[in-house]
Formats: C-alpha cells, structure tokens, sequence
C-alpha cells in the first residue's frame, strides 16, 4: 500500500474504505469484509450514524490498533451554553466510545459552518494530548482554509473534498499543497452521477489496461497523490478497488481524463444560502 506523509509526519495510505450511506446494520460486515480483503485505513464520521457497527467491525477482526489508520468527523455544534470546546471534546468523546478505541488517527470538522474556530481550537488540544494522530477538515473552499490556517496554530493535515473527473479541484490541490495541507476525495466514483460507469474515456482508458472504469478512476486519483477512500459493500468490488497498484496511466490518459472536468460540483454547494442552512440546522451528537 501506497502512503502519504502529513505535514506532522504520521503516514496515512492512500487508499482507505469509507462507509459513507452503508446502513448500521450492514456496517460491520461491509468493514470485516473490507479488513479482510486488506484495507487497514476506514473512514467514518459521527454524521453517519454507523462508528458503533465500525467499532465492532476492528474488535471483531483481531487486528492490531496499530496498523489501522481510523478517521472520524465531528459534525457542527450546536452548545446550549456556547462552549463549544467542550461540546466538541464530548463529541469527540461520544465517537470515541462508539468507536471502541482509546484515539484516533486523524478527526476532522465536517462543515465549515458553525464556529469552528472554537472547535479547531479544542481539537488542537485533542491533538496536543494525543488522543489522535492528526486534525484536519472537509468540504473547506480554498478561502476558509487559508483563513483558518492563517489564524490558528496548527495547519489542518487534511481537507476532505468532493474530488472525482467531473469535479477535479486541480487549483485547489495545489493551494492545498503549497499549504502543506493533503487533499482526500470523497465521492471518488461521483455516485455514478454523469453515467461515470459508463464514460467512452474512462471505459476506452480501462479497456487499454485490462481495467475497470472504477479501476481506472483510483488509478487516476492515486497518481495525483489525492488520498480516496471508496466505498462497497460487494467483497469482489472490494478487493477491486485495492487492486490499483499493478498498473499507471500515461500522461496522455491523464490529460484525456483532464478534460473531462465540469469545474462545479455534482452535489451541493457550501455557499448556497439553503443549503447551508439545511446543513446548519441538521443535529447529531
């Protein structure tokens, strides 16, 4: 397996398996099979509704803490009392437990809605005592990245964007480089969205490698150092998507999938006044 190097030194692969949309109650045999397989990296959030199912699912496997890579995410707090410090170390807390681990390798802010100042600043803390490894964001826009990177002490390791051919955030992986700050797609296959599955280059590009289209997606991904974690709950689309390494896509393939690239995101947009409040008003603990 392939790793990155965040800017704090902690190595993360760069192939990970996500439960994004998996139901609790096929979690933990989604993530057994997915361990079984050979992913050591999961990616769950507290959003998700299924960390207790991802807990289980590492208990249940044997495998040592120490060879998996664990991210979760704290969703927007909304503290009665204004302290969101503390509310975001409870939250922290409440995964934890869910989780059945005693830390975390990287803890992300899901939304940059709310007053996640007050929340970084706790998982700067959170970091500093080594309950996890690694702090970073999602879904920031290259503005409040920077913003958030110019007025606290910790640069985020992390920012986990919709990232996928239709929506390449080429720019922005380079501010995110120069910032020293490791770019993760989510939606990598863009749920299917634009018929992925069956584009004439990314169907032309596979066939030329013996590959499939989703194959061919990681491969790209891989290749531009994004850090992707696809999700399956089928073993044989599974032990697919690892199977990534064996081949590279040329340069000309590269440009080719280059081009396929809308500039706009096929999901929802952050600075869309209804959906940030949609997002805003949605709770969790």
């Amino acid at each position: 397996m392939k790793n990155v190097t965040l800017n704090n030194g902690i190595r993360m692969p760069i192939l990970g398996f996500g439960v994004f949309q998996i139901p609790e109650e096929e979690t933990q045999a989604a993530v057994e099979a997915a361990l079984a397989t050979g992913y050591r990296h999961l990616d769950t959030a507290g959003s998700y509704g299924n960390e207790t199912a991802v807990g289980a699912a590492i208990k249940a496997s044997g495998i040592n803490r120490e060879e998996l890579f664990v991210t979760t995410k704290l969703w927007i707090q909304h503290a009665p009392t204004g302290n969101v410090c503390n509310a975001t170390k409870q939250s922290f807390q409440n995964s934890l437990n869910r989780l059945g681990l005693d830390y975390l390798d990287l803890y992300l802010i899901h939304q940059p809605l709310g007053d996640y100042y007050s929340e970084w600043r706790a998982m700067q803390n959170l970091n500093k005592e080594g309950l996890t490894r690694a702090i970073g964001v999602s879904n920031f826009h290259p503005d409040r990245l920077v913003d958030l990177i110019d007025h606290t002490e910790i640069v985020p390791a992390v920012n986990q964007i919709e990232t996928h051919p239709f929506h390449q955030r080429s720019a922005d992986q380079e501010l995110m480089r120069e910032r020293g700050v490791q770019i993760e797609s989510w939606g990598p296959f863009a749920e299917g969205k634009n018929n992925l599955f069956t584009d004439p280059v990314l169907g032309a590009i596979g066939d030329a490698h013996g590959k499939s289209v989703a194959q061919v997606v990681l491969r790209w991904l891989i290749q531009r150092d994004v850090v992707v974690i696809p999700k399956s709950v089928r073993p044989e689309r599974m032990a697919q998507n690892l199977d990534v390494f064996g081949f590279t896509l040329t340069e000309e393939q590269m440009t080719r999938i280059a081009a396929l690239d809308s500039g706009s995101s096929l999901f929802f947009d952050h600075r869309d006044p209804a959906m940030v409040s949609w997002l805003g008003n949605r709770r969790y603990s």
